[in-house]
């Protein structure tokens, strides 16, 4: 059995990093078609989050939020979120890929980094979906107690209409602020 790791919410100003592990316990769970989430819409990961969720795979995630990505880093916070999923598994699986470059170290797994992993391991593939569709949904939360931000549109990524609400109203609780917004906002 192999554990598969992805993380979602890494490169926003706003918000939590979610990291999700997914181990398939059986052929049919990995049958499916999984694919990076960066490369479904919004309709066909909540589809692949449903089927996942109904499958007899293993499944754990993590969120870190941006309070503790302030007091240490995106990447600590990141590493941290993924321990924390590989502590929550009830069973030992035979080797833990990761995707990426980096990865929490534990004396008594393996685990291995794997560059475009969300591309090519579908157990990583399907861990990106559960990060994305959760942290998706704990922004579009945010979107109700924060309406000057569209969070539900932009999900706290530096997209153009973000950089303007920041322009206008300044961060908001729940911005990151070792971001460096005004190299950012150079940009535009």
């Amino acid at each position: 059995m192999i554990a598969g790791i992805d993380e979602a919410g890494r490169g926003a100003l706003a918000g939590p990093v979610v990291a999700a592990c997914v181990i398939f316990l059986d052929q049919s769970s990995k049958n499916i078609n999984y694919i990076d989430s960066k490369q479904t819409t919004h309709k066909q990961r909540i589809q692949l989050y449903k089927q996942l969720k109904a499958s007899n795979s293993i499944i754990r995630w993590s969120s870190i939020n941006h309070r503790i990505i302030d007091q240490t880093n995106i990447l600590k916070a990141t590493i941290t979120a993924m321990s924390h999923c590989i502590k929550n598994l009830t069973i030992k699986p035979k080797k833990i890929i990761i995707d990426g470059n980096k990865k929490p170290m534990f004396n008594n797994l393996k685990i291995e980094t794997c560059i475009n992993g969300d591309t090519l391991i579908k157990e990583i593939s399907a861990a990106s979906i559960i990060a994305k569709v959760i942290r998706d949904s704990i922004m579009t939360k945010y979107s109700h107690y924060i309406p000057q931000f569209n969070f539900e549109k932009h999900k706290g990524y530096g997209t153009k209409q973000h950089y303007n609400e920041l322009a206008t109203h300044g961060p908001s609780k729940i911005h990151r602020k070792t971001f460096n917004l005004n190299t950012q906002l150079n940009l535009f």
